[in-house]
């Protein structure tokens, strides 16, 4: 079996079927002799660019461990659901349990000014690095 990490971006009128939707797709990977490692619910964000005149959508991450035919299905279901917008399937090495830096609290995601001891004053960059 391999290690998958899954994004799906769900069209934000159906944002209230993505517990039905992941309980889905958790139950065809449990079918298929796999198991879910990590779920996250990124909520509803802005989208760089519209998809379908939608301009924000439901962001969803799952790591899950399955096999060929599994992944198969998974993908076909995406695919042929009019509630996913977009998805990508990413092979990963190895299985991954810890926090996104995307489901992190804000706080540790921000990096304040002076962490970097900057002072504004940039006469010891090289000219190229201006």
């Amino acid at each position: 079996m391999r290690h998958y990490e899954i994004v799906l971006l769900v069209h934000p009128d159906q944002s209230e079927q993505v517990p039905a939707m992941v309980d889905r797709y958790k139950g065809m990977v449990s079918a298929g002799g796999g198991s879910m490692h990590r779920f996250e619910d990124w909520g509803r964000r802005q989208l760089t660019f519209p998809i379908s005149k939608v301009h924000k959508a439901h962001y969803i991450l799952l790591n899950i461990e399955c096999d060929q035919k599994t992944l198969a299905e998974l993908t076909g279901s995406f695919r042929f659901s009019d509630a996913v917008l977009r998805s990508l399937v990413v092979k990963m090495d190895e299985a991954v349990t810890e926090p996104s830096p995307m489901a992190r609290a804000p706080d540790e995601n921000a990096r304040r000014h002076d962490d970097f001891g900057d002072d504004g004053d940039d006469d010891d960059m090289p000219m190229g690095m201006r």
